[in-house]
């Protein structure tokens, strides 16, 4: 039984609840889960609720079915998300940990910690203390290999994780690790499991090669039940009578685990199969599924390592991992988490590209605006790229966006600019033009999946009006056309449309929108996946204010070079002018990979032209490609410089 305590409640009446629930056999521990205060009771004996519902300072008493009740979505229905320093575990991010089986050596740490950290990995593994079937094979360098481990990630900007083998290592260990791991053999080590969760780090707990998944969620249970705040859970392959692999993947662990628990879920895909050649596919399987993360091994010199040699990944395999998780996880409804550039860069204007290009911006106690209301596809997207703990600006229009990020109410916002089926959204496109000093910083393209929603109780046949934005209808066109006899009623916004159904309580409405804004708003899902083509995506961009003309980025997305540029321009009215214009981009073997053209406001029959392009290894070719547009257009403009979605 969880008892949910007011925030406000004092130490005396705390001590009177403690005290009522010993008199009736239960156990109590307290623990805190985000802003919640709770009195976990364990135990055999019995009382009646709605008693303990009166005492004061109680706010709610929450009955479990479950033996692992801390670890339990009865507990708490949200997902945990876990802190290990700078990165967040769980949510809309995916997470990356990786790094060698066992430290070897300062330099080889050093060295592998520098190649995952620049293909995306956030985290870095290690083993300094290795337990091992054979008591012959490398035990690992100890205190000394941590000590590497430590300096390794400290210069990247990486915090670290490690495996604790035995209680008494565990609080020499505790200030030079970031997250404790507790290996597979070690999952039922109950005397570990309390001692590690007393210390407040936070712990990677892998699944013993022969647990069931109950005994998985008991033993976070130790640990939660001892104080960790912060648990993360990773499926590594269980045993069975398969023999070809080192373990047996349960990739169908991951979605139960998810179902019974708030506790983020990674895939130590390494481990599960123990052979190189099959971590990829596994990783993706994994992620296609909804693992929150991967733990990867990675070594430069696999045949010569220590441990696990044959199922370390080689850093161009992890390379190739990461751009393949990165395709993927929109389709997934997430996005790969990256960590700012562990180097201070130099902010870039846009028209000079010399390596760096962004000035890091802290947005601790900033707001990110977007267009629409709590469920929006603009907040999603938001959430995706800057996580969930972000202070969100919700504004009522696209113009709001830019207002609010010009007139600093908001350091960034997220606008949408393309559909993947119905093409450029052109009112955005001509905003950039009314505020030039508004750049484009960032790319995300989330995968749009339509619902159609009403208040509980509704029927498709007594809807009479569909309400939603003018893209959502555009986008659902074949299942609109089945149904001419709906009105159809445009709003703002998807999530306008549908809070202004949750307000009117009318069965006669129903709204398209996301599920998260049926969620946000309490209506009912009739039929999800009404999008004309399951391949609908939408190409949302970051957008932040130049400052002494230079474009600043927030941390979340100064992690990597950019690739991508935009910008506008015109041409005089002249026989070649735009193929002259163009010229000056392909003659430098600059990949253009869109032009658009939209009228000039105010100047008819006049057009400008937004081009997107690639930009080359060899910056010195764009900076002469640009050099010579400006010299043959009539006017242009650099939109932005950004790392392109995948």
């Amino acid at each position: 039984m969880i008892v949910v305590l007011s925030k406000d409640i004092s130490e005396h009446d705390t001590k009177l609840v403690r005290a009522f629930l010993e008199d009736n056999g239960y156990k109590a521990r307290e623990q805190t889960f985000g802003d919640d205060t709770l009195l976990s009771a364990s135990g055999k004996g019995q009382l009646d609720t709605r008693e303990l519902q009166l005492l004061p300072g109680v706010v709610r008493v929450a009955a479990t079915s479950k033996p692992y009740e801390l670890a339990s979505r009865e507990t708490q229905a949200e997902d945990s998300i876990v802190t290990v320093g700078p990165v967040k575990v769980g949510g809309a991010r995916i997470t990356v940990i990786a790094g060698p089986c066992a430290v070897e050596s300062r330099e080889q740490i050093a060295e592998t910690a520098a190649r995952v950290r620049e293909s995306g990995a956030v985290i870095l593994r290690g083993g300094a203390f290795k337990p091992r079937t054979s008591p012959y094979a490398f035990q690992g360098l100890g205190m000394k290999g941590l000590e590497y481990m430590k300096e390794a990630g400290e210069a990247l900007g990486m915090p670290i994780v490690t495996e604790v083998v035995s209680p008494e290592l565990a609080l020499q260990m505790k200030d030079l690790t970031d997250m404790f791991q507790i290996g597979a053999r070690n999952m039922q080590n109950f005397e570990l499991l309390k001692r590690v969760g007393s210390l407040g780090r936070p712990v990677l707990l892998k699944r013993g090669a022969s647990a069931t998944i109950e005994e998985w969620l008991l033993s976070a249970e130790y640990l939660l039940a001892s104080g960790a705040r912060d648990v993360i859970l990773c499926e590594r392959g269980i045993r069975t009578f398969e023999t070809f692999t080192r373990n047996t993947l349960d990739i169908s662990a991951i979605p139960v685990v998810k179902g019974l628990s708030h506790l983020p879920v990674i895939v130590d895909p390494s481990h599960a199969l123990g052979i190189r050649a099959y971590v990829n596919a596994a990783s993706l399987a994994a992620v296609a599924v909804g693992a929150d993360g991967l733990a990867v091994e990675v070594h430069t010199n696999p045949d010569a390592a220590f441990s696990d040699g044959p199922q370390s990944l080689y850093p161009d395999q992890f390379e190739k991992l990461m751009r393949d998780v990165e395709a993927l996880a929109p389709v997934a409804g997430k996005e790969l988490q990256r960590l700012p550039s562990p180097k201070s860069l130099a902010a870039s204007d846009g028209t000079a590209f010399s390596g760096a290009w962004t000035a890091a911006f802290s947005l601790v106690g900033e707001k990110v605006a977007f267009s629409g209301r709590s469920g929006a596809f603009a907040e999603r997207a938001l959430i995706n790229i800057f996580g969930e703990e972000t202070q969100r600006l919700p504004v009522p229009s696209f113009s709001s966006v830019f207002d609010a990020v010009l007139d600093g109410s908001a350091a960034f916002g997220v606008v949408p600019v393309e559909n993947s089926l119905t093409g450029s959204i052109h009112e955005n496109y001509d905003l950039f033009l009314r505020y030039p000093d508004i750049v484009i910083v960032g790319e995300l393209k989330l995968r749009i999946v339509h619902c159609l929603m009403a208040i509980e109780g509704t029927t498709l046949s007594e809807i009479k009006t569909i309400r939603s934005h003018a893209q959502g209808f555009a986008q659902c066109r074949n299942f609109l056309d089945e149904h001419t006899e709906w009105y159809l009623e445009t709003h703002p916004t998807t999530a306008d449309a549908v809070l202004s159904i949750a307000k009117e309580k009318s069965r006669t409405i129903a709204a398209i929108a996301s599920e998260a804004a049926a969620k946000a708003h309490g209506l009912n899902i009739l039929k999800a996946g009404i999008e004309n083509n399951p391949q609908n995506y939408t190409r949302f961009v970051v957008i932040s204010r130049k400052q002494d003309g230079k474009q600043l980025v927030p941390a979340a997305l100064g992690a990597q070079k950019p690739n991508k540029a935009s910008l506008v321009f015109s041409v005089a009215d002249k026989p070649g002018s735009l193929l002259l214009s163009l010229q000056c981009l392909s003659g430098e073997g600059i990949n253009m990979t869109k032009l658009e053209s939209r009228p000039i406001l105010g100047q008819p029959w006049n057009y400008l032209f937004y081009v997107d392009f690639t930009i080359p290894e060899d910056e010195g070719l764009l900076q002469k490609a640009l050099e010579d547009l400006k010299k043959e257009a009539v006017t242009m403009q650099v939109l932005g410089v950004y790392r392109a979605a995948v």
